[in-house]
């Protein structure tokens, strides 16, 4: 690493603790990490602090944790920084904070940009079955996700793969690309392109009621299979963990925790869970309803 280059890092999840992992494995360590502040987590509502967080406090790493940027407009300035980096901060940096990096802010952005910009490209691209996904490292504007084009990586998603796995080794993979490339684009090297935004999609970010399913729908996916037995086992690879994937049976609301597709293509349902009891199996050959 170029002693004389320093950076900032912003992110708060654990897709942004993935990727600052990497960079600190190859000696790419940020002068300090601005995450959200700690927030409330879990039924008991314990006050935690976020992955980034606690990455950089067992680094020795000085962390910044705004509720809002318009503090921190000078940071660049003060630290005598060279570049940002940010992955999955959740906040958009304003205009001025990110001209104030020389070397401009690059976001590391889990889909083929344009495609599947914003706040669950994860998610989405599972959830629409797609087979192939990958990692976007781009020069950030002040729009979501439209700067131009530094690198791209694209790989395979498994068959049955859930979005937990692919979220890890996308994060993984971010990380990775950024140690790859980092030296040429400090050599000014790499000449970003801008990207067809007339191919652009959005994301949104999934709520609960995202997550439901038809107990109807569901009946048909377990006895009949076909596309529909498909697009629910999507939905529970892409929302099981988040927001949650559920439906309703005898008035109770019942999480699907697990499922698979069997051979002939229906759907197993493999994990459930009751409101208020623990997660646990359903009978072979049973159908939930």
């Amino acid at each position: 690493m170029d002693r004389n280059f320093k950076f900032i890092f912003f992110g708060t999840p654990k897709f942004a603790s993935i990727v600052l992992e990497e960079l600190i494995a190859s000696d790419y360590v940020p002068i300090a990490v601005i995450c959200n502040p700690d927030r409330p987590v879990g039924r008991k509502k314990t006050v935690t602090p976020p992955p980034v967080k606690i990455l950089a406090k067992k680094h020795g790493i000085q962390i910044l944790q705004p509720e809002t940027l318009t503090d921190y407009q000078l940071s660049a300035a003060s630290y005598k920084l060279n570049l940002a980096i940010v992955a999955s901060y959740s906040k958009i940096l304003p205009k001025e904070i990110m001209e104030s990096f020389p070397l401009g802010a690059i976001g590391v952005h889990p889909s083929l940009l344009p495609k599947y910009r914003g706040a669950s490209p994860i998610q989405t691209v599972i959830l629409n079955g797609e087979t192939k996904t990958g990692v976007t490292l781009f020069l950030m504007d002040e729009k979501v996700d439209r700067g131009p084009v530094i690198t791209q990586e694209k790989i395979k998603i498994d068959a049955d793969e859930a979005y937990p796995e692919l979220h890890d080794r996308l994060a993984t993979l971010g990380g990775k690309l950024l140690v790859k490339i980092l030296p040429d684009f400090l050599k000014e090297k790499l000449k970003p392109q801008e990207q067809n935004h007339a191919e652009a999609t959005m994301t949104k970010k999934f709520k609960t009621e995202d997550g439901f399913v038809a107990p109807e729908l569901l009946k048909q996916a377990q006895e009949g299979g076909g596309e529909i037995a498909r697009e629910i086992f999507n939905k529970i690879r892409a929302l099981g963990a988040e927001p949650g994937v559920w439906t309703i049976t005898k008035e109770k609301r019942m999480r699907i925790r697990a499922a698979h597709l069997e051979s002939d293509g229906r759907l197993k349902i493999t994990v459930i869970q009751a409101e208020g009891k623990k997660p646990g199996g359903l009978d072979k050959n049973k159908v939930l309803s």
